[in-house]
């Protein structure tokens, strides 16, 4: 097995950002990740208490599909984000202070319209915290042959990003990983323990190109495996730098 492709996404709902590399620490989160996300009217969220949340609580795929058709990407140095569509910037404004927030929750309220439970605003995670969807997503890979299986089932070459974990690997059988929850994987130095398999959402039926909702995904997991799993979750077990390219191996 091979990692091939990494991600984070530094908004929640909003566009993955390749990496050619990452340094994870132990029992922390996938670094870059779910730093931010856009709560979609009153959650309840303490910032100062952060607990986990339902993602139904923020702008999100799953409603709000039209999100993936923006290009976004974070600058970690500045806090800048940039928001662009076929090509032309709609809004540049700095996560990292209140009026760049601000900014950033007028800009989706419009964008979003009547999608959203106004008023809309950018919370930010304090350290040991992220916007994960579930308590057990520290670190979330995709078997790249379970999505090629997939796309068999309905007919059609899937974009693995429809499920927007951070690591992306091949060289398994497909659905081999829903064999691996209680098992460690070894990714160059870093360890990791598989958790719990990903229960797929209608986000998946996003097409992450243009936003267009095309596809049943959970139906058709349902449908064809009696299931509606694809990925795994892990925690870090011993961290370390690891990249594109490194051999994956698994343990007891």
């Amino acid at each position: 097995m091979r990692l091939a492709r990494l991600y984070r996404y530094p908004v929640k709902g909003l566009s993955p950002e390749p990496l050619a590399a990452a340094t994870l620490s132990r029992d922390g989160y996938f670094p870059g990740d779910r730093l931010y996300a856009i709560e979609n009217g009153p959650s309840g969220f303490d910032p100062a208490s952060p607990t986990h949340q339902p993602k139904i609580k923020f702008l999100m795929l799953m409603r709000q599909a039209r999100l993936a058709a923006l290009e976004t990407r974070y600058d970690e140095t500045t806090s800048e984000l940039s928001i662009r569509r076929d090509g032309e910037d709609l809004l540049r404004a700095r996560l990292g202070d209140i009026e760049g927030r601000r900014a950033i929750a007028a800009f989706f309220a419009a964008y979003c319209g009547e999608d959203t439970q106004k008023p809309l605003n950018v919370l930010r995670a304090r350290e040991g915290f992220r916007f994960v969807d579930s308590k057990s997503g520290f670190v979330s890979l995709i078997n790249l042959a379970s999505v090629a299986d997939l796309g068999r089932v309905v007919g059609r070459e899937l974009d693995p990003l429809r499920f927007r974990a951070n690591l992306y690997f091949d060289g398994a059988a497909a659905w081999d990983e829903a064999s691996w929850p209680g098992r460690v994987l070894r990714i160059g130095p870093v360890v990791l323990e598989a958790i719990k398999m990903i229960d797929r959402c209608p986000a998946t039926g996003v097409d992450p190109r243009t936003g267009a909702r095309d596809l049943d995904l959970v139906a058709a997991l349902r449908g064809a495996f009696g299931h509606i799993d694809c990925g795994v979750y892990a925690r870090v077990v011993e961290g370390g730098r690891i990249a594109a390219g490194d051999p994956i191996t698994l343990g007891d």
